[in-house]
């Protein structure tokens, strides 16, 4: 909001400069965006009098000038203007000044005379208007000589540009800013005249009704002005509203903008012509009903909207902007002022819909005191006398069923003091209190304040001393350190498991990816679900920000291969990345939250294959303790591709799917490496991880390591040979070790050669060659039995 520092002055008392004032009461916490001084550039530009005109020796058309500018000697310049005369007050720019176009002016010679400076014209100062300009600006006789120019012409106006937050509607005023000011000058500010006289005997009450058919309109009031002369309005008027940055029309409208302004209450005028039913009816519009503002655009409309009619003729949008044919207009000899409250979200709602955002419906979406509309109204009619341009009628039309009322807070001054880190008394904090309007009385250490209706953003104690903290000065408050403590709940399980489970994945050298758990329909298709997949049974959201973010996931695969996508289109030459995240699966019962079920989902590309990808889940399972689980070979999965993927399970439960991307999935992403991906189902996992570490003393005994090479069928499974040699080894055996998958000439189709080291010990004894032997021969046995292993 623009405050034009001239008009703040009208109300309270300032001996400090814009600019300084804007330091202060940024310190106050009113937020200022910046300091708009006119005239700013113009430097060394005096008043001066032509004493003397004498003709150029040597240009026809340049004449020599003695000009008095305030000093002992007059200064001599050189023009080629020819509207001036001997006597005339001009603006000069002496030796050193700069103009609005950023000219300098220097002392130099024209055709061999000396000149030492310039006098100026409107253009040269940036005041002329839009007709062309011919000659210098000459000047009122009666202007004093050698005065800045700035001062004279009024061109060091300041205006303070102020952002105002959403709970300060009551600063989207000038007297708001008053009131500010006032309390951070401590002093005092002065309310603008609101006594008016009324003139005409006829009463608003025979000639008008309102009739409000929705709550969403908390008050409306009306007043009749008859015998109305519509013309332009007083230069002081023009000024403070072309100030403020808006555009005078004519003195009707000029005083609703000014006293919105003024007060920050919104007012419309109504030429009385076009309310022919002669009553308002104040209700929603019907949906595709159109409506022409104001801006000579029609709009349509729908049940959402709270519209002002005549009856059935809708005549404005509430809170928003007027009708084009109610507007005033040039012959209008009587009509009604307009000083309403309206719900503040349904106008921003509406304001937003209907792309028409109004100085009027900036303050009405911040919701308003209704308790204003009154004081408004009263000061528009005070208006209209003293610019004389009508008569009042009597009587008002006031519709005010919840009546808004001041509240009451009781604050411990000791408290106070505690929670600032200050030591005032209550009597200095009365003091701040009651420069801002907050009436407060001290009842032994308490507090007991009366909230005006205008203060909406006053509710709990902190509230009152954020107001006595901003009013002392911020920066008078004494630093302290805050007090801190290290004692901290303890963790429990879940995130001593969480935990574990970053540091596992950072181990194993991937990096942590976070993604929304939102997602687009079109995921299912790109990881090749079929079109019966349980994955596609997904819960919808019902107020989505877009078609993308429409659905709540069922699988953190989609969410992976997009990680793993953008890192390849920027040209990374590997990924490795996890997250933690979750899906969401619809519970059978719709009236039921869904269940969310915790995902670790693992993505690699790169120098990478499925053994790698296999490493990283064999380290997670290490290090939350789960030592026996079982993978099985997965075909059927359109995701992944077939041959190269396994479930795993702990037991009985399934906790992993984990292999390489199908390649029509990869195509899908825009991926030309392999993809590896690994989904895992936390609850289960943490459901068998055992955290407890347990000491185990170093062996005793030597080991016997035995390396045995079998020749075994295509499909069998490293898996099902690691089984076996345990359970035929017993207790003794301590490791079972592959370090070698051959194919070659020298093995038969369809087989392949697969080498062991096996590691025996007995922790009790040290093992005798034939204790070894029979235990090894007993596992060559099984492997040929179960297996049809051959030893090489």
């Amino acid at each position: 909001m623009k405050v034009p520092y001239t008009w703040l002055k009208d109300y309270v008392d300032i001996n400090i400069d814009a600019k300084e004032l804007a330091d202060r009461l940024t310190l106050s916490g009113s937020k200022v965006e910046e300091v708009i001084t006119s005239g700013d550039e113009i430097v060394n530009v005096v008043t001066g009098k032509i004493l003397k005109i004498d003709r150029h020796p040597d240009a026809e058309k340049l004449v020599i000038c003695q000009v008095e500018v305030g000093q002992e000697v007059p200064v001599q310049i050189v023009t080629g203007a020819n509207n001036m005369s001997e006597d005339d007050i001009v603006p000069v720019a002496l030796h050193g000044a700069v103009l609005t176009n950023g000219l300098k002016i220097k002392k130099g010679k024209l055709r061999g005379i000396v000149s030492n400076g310039m006098m100026c014209s409107e253009e040269e100062l940036g005041i002329a208007g839009d007709e062309p300009v011919h000659g210098l600006m000459i000047l009122p006789d009666s202007t004093p000589i050698g005065k800045d120019i700035k001062e004279v012409l009024g061109l060091n106006k300041s205006v303070i540009d102020f952002e105002i937050t959403s709970n300060r509607p009551d600063c989207l005023s000038v007297v708001g800013m008053a009131r500010e000011t006032a309390a951070t000058l401590g002093t005092t500010y002065r309310m603008p005249n609101i006594s008016y006289e009324v003139k005409c005997s006829s009463s608003i009450h025979n000639e008008l009704k309102v009739d409000i058919k929705d709550t969403l309109c908390r008050r409306y009031m009306a007043r009749g002005i008859k015998n109305v002369k519509v013309e332009p309005s007083p230069l002081w008027m023009q000024e403070r509203l072309i100030d403020a940055g808006i555009r005078p029309i004519n003195n009707i409208v000029d005083i609703t903008n000014f006293v919105m302004l003024e007060l920050g209450q919104p007012m419309h005028a109504f030429d009385k012509r076009e309310l022919k039913t002669g009553t308002i009816v104040v209700e929603r519009a019907k949906n595709e009903e159109k409506f022409t503002t104001l801006d000579e655009l029609e709009r349509t409309l729908d049940e959402d909207v709270l519209c002002i009619k005549d009856g059935e003729t809708i005549v404005a949008l509430a809170g928003i902007m007027g009708g084009l044919d109610s507007g005033i207009k040039d012959d209008t000899i009587e009509i009604v002022f307009e000083c309403a409250n309206f719900d503040g979200t349904n106008i921003r709602v509406n304001s937003k819909k209907l792309g028409l955002r109004t100085e009027s419906s900036s303050r009405f979406e911040k919701d308003i005191d209704p308790n204003l509309a009154e004081l408004a109204l009263n000061r528009a009619c005070t208006l209209i006398e003293q610019l004389g341009a009508g008569d009042v009628m009597e009587g008002t039309i006031d519709v005010y069923n919840d009546v808004k009322k001041e509240k009451q807070l009781i604050v411990n001054s000791d408290w106070v003091n505690r929670f600032l880190g200050t030591s005032l008394t209550k009597e200095q904090m009365k003091d701040y209190l009651d420069k801002l309007e907050l009436n407060t009385e001290i009842q032994n250490n308490e507090l007991v304040i009366t909230v005006p209706t205008f203060r909406i953003d006053i509710d709990i104690k902190e509230d009152i001393a954020e107001e006595i903290a901003r009013i002392y000065g911020y920066d008078n408050i004494p630093t302290t350190i805050a007090s801190s403590s290290t004692d901290r709940e303890p963790k429990n399980r879940k995130q001593k498991l969480d935990d574990e489970v970053i540091e596992t994945m950072i181990s194993s050298g991937l990096n942590q990816s976070i993604s929304y758990a939102f997602v687009s329909p079109k995921v299912f298709d790109m990881i090749n679900a079929p079109q019966d997949s349980i994955l596609r049974k997904t819960i919808k959201i019902k107020n989505p920000l877009g078609e993308d973010y429409s659905l709540m996931r069922t699988t953190t695969i989609p969410s992976i291969m997009e990680s793993l996508a953008r890192n390849y289109s920027r040209n990374n030459n590997y990924a490795s990345l996890f997250e933690i995240g979750k899906v969401y699966i619809p519970n059978v019962d719709e009236s039921k939250l869904p269940e969310e079920k915790n995902i670790l989902t693992i993505g690699l590309y790169g120098e990478v294959d499925y053994l790698d990808l296999k490493g990283v889940v064999e380290n997670l399972f290490d290090a939350l303790g789960i030592n026996k689980c079982t993978y099985k070979r997965q075909n059927e999965n359109a995701t992944y591709h077939p041959g190269k993927t396994a479930e795993v399970f702990v037991g009985k439960d399934r906790v992993a799917i984990l292999g390489e991307i199908h390649p029509d999935v990869m195509d899908n992403y825009g991926i030309e490496a392999l993809c590896y991906v690994a989904e895992i189902d936390l609850d289960v996992v943490y459901s068998n991880a055992n955290i407890i570490k347990y000491y185990k003393p170093l062996p005793k005994f030597p080991a016997v390591t035995r390396d045995i090479a079998l020749l075994v069928d295509d499909e069998i499974l490293v898996q099902e040979i690691n089984e076996t040699i345990r359970k035929a080894g017993g207790n003794i055996v301590e490791s079972v070790n592959l370090f070698d998958v051959y194919k070659g000439k020298q093995i038969p189709e369809g087989k392949k050669s697969i080498a062991y080291a096996i590691a025996y010990r007995d922790e009790k004894k040290t093992l005798t060659d034939n204790e070894v032997n029979k235990v090894h021969e007993k596992i060559l046995r099984s492997l040929e039995y179960k297996l049809g292993a051959q030893l090489r």
